[in-house]
């Protein structure tokens, strides 16, 4: 698990949590639900992290659903602060983009 990984979760267990509203927007396309990615986000497998990126350390994981799907999920948290874990975004992962595991794209 990634540095920046360890602290989202921390974060998530103190409810320190915020989400964007873009956030708000693909969750509802996609029909997740919050709980599910709450609670699926100590079990996460992170893909990629990006520690510089311009508005704070961000890193994307792959996350299940309550009925095991797969989910993609961008956390973050904002730059020069230490709270809160914002979803920045989730998704589920188009097969035909990704590979069977769902963690490397396809090319």
């Amino acid at each position: 698990m990634s540095e920046i990984f360890n602290r989202i979760v921390q974060l998530i267990n103190r409810r320190e949590i915020r989400i964007s509203a873009h956030g708000y927007d693909e969750i509802i396309v996609d029909n997740i639900f919050v709980r599910d990615i709450l609670t699926s986000a100590p079990d996460a497998y992170v893909i990629e992290d990006y520690p510089d990126f311009p508005k704070g350390p961000c890193v994307l994981v792959l996350q299940k659903d309550g009925e095991g799907n797969p989910l993609h999920v961008l956390w973050g948290i904002p730059r020069g602060r230490s709270t809160p874990a914002v979803l920045i975004t989730a998704y589920r992962p188009d097969p035909y983009l990704w590979h069977d595991d769902f963690m490397r794209r396809k090319k």
